[in-house]
């Protein structure tokens, strides 16, 4: 009896995709995120969030950057669906470009925090040793440090603007993805494929980043989104104290900075109900999104 060559088994294989006798992780995964309607609706409203953010000129009815001071502390009506600020801003036009600024902070940071969290958490684990005692101390040294601590020095020093805001997320946010990557590759780089990666003669850098990340792509996924609602709250911390995204820039922090006041939040609520809520919306819809990929990519979960 012959033995079926490699390709044929790769035919076969396709031929079974196709027909659907079997899934692909992809489909497997999808199919499992659909099963958590929280997740489902988190994903649908981000993304309206993100959709907003990107047509913002063509939503907005108004100039955000316009304040018309005869019309100040409006309370909403068909001209104005969010009311007008103390200042005769209109309230809507502001909240949605904010979103486009407060996302774009969150985002970048969310990137920039990959970058230096996975590359220096996988030199740690991959090398070991002293290598990994001597990284891993500098990086309980910052965590030893209260995260909104660390974020207010650091931003109080330089200038404030957005991309100041998102360096200074990303440089506090990247140790804790740093130290799920580590402990993903002290684990990964035990299993055979890494040893016969090594064996074949294939450099450092390629068996890391080509062999060992692409198989922690789970935990990294669901930190990865979970840190963007994170930066939204940072970003928004930072600019209500005045040390992130400045006026005339709108964005939803800076954006509650004008109902610090008593009376403001007595007789004109509506100018930190709206920024508040898309803050509270935009968080929850993210960890939504966050706890459905942390089920559907667990490999236990076989429903």
């Amino acid at each position: 009896m012959s033995v079926p060559k490699l390709a044929d088994n790769q035919a076969i294989l396709t031929e079974w995709q196709e027909q659907g006798k079997i899934e692909t992780r992809s489909a497997a995964v999808w199919k499992r995120f659909k099963k958590n309607k929280l997740a489902v609706v988190g994903l649908i409203v981000f993304s309206c969030l993100i959709l907003m953010a990107i047509f913002a000129p063509l939503i907005a009815p108004h100039d955000p950057y316009t304040n018309v001071y005869e019309e100040a502390n409006l309370a909403p009506s068909l001209k104005h669906p969010f009311g007008t600020d103390s200042l005769g801003g209109d309230v809507f036009s502001r909240a949605v470009y904010g979103t486009r600024v407060s996302l774009t902070v969150a985002l970048a940071a969310m990137v920039f925090t990959l970058l230096i969290g996975i590359t220096y958490g996988a030199v740690s684990g991959y090398f070991g040793g002293a290598v990994d005692n001597v990284m891993m101390r500098i990086v309980d040294a910052i965590q030893s440090i209260p995260s909104l601590f660390l974020l207010l020095i650091i931003a109080s020093i330089m200038v404030p603007s957005i991309w100041t805001t998102v360096f200074v997320l990303s440089i506090v946010g990247w140790t804790g993805m740093s130290r799920i990557v580590r402990g993903e590759i002290l684990t990964l780089k035990q299993r055979d494929f890494v040893e016969a990666a090594r064996a074949t003669g294939e450099v450092k850098p390629s068996i890391i980043f080509y062999h060992i990340l692409p198989n922690a792509i789970a935990p990294i996924t669901v930190i990865a989104t979970l840190d963007i609602a994170g930066n939204i709250l940072a970003e928004a911390s930072l600019s209500f104290l005045g040390l992130g995204i400045q006026a005339p820039t709108p964005s939803w922090g800076n954006m509650l900075t004008q109902a610090q006041d008593l009376s403001t939040l007595m007789f004109y609520p509506w100018v930190a109900i709206f920024p508040g809520l898309l803050i509270l919306i935009s968080v929850m819809s993210v960890n939504f999104v966050g706890d459905g990929l942390r089920d559907a990519l667990d490999p236990r979960n076989k429903n």
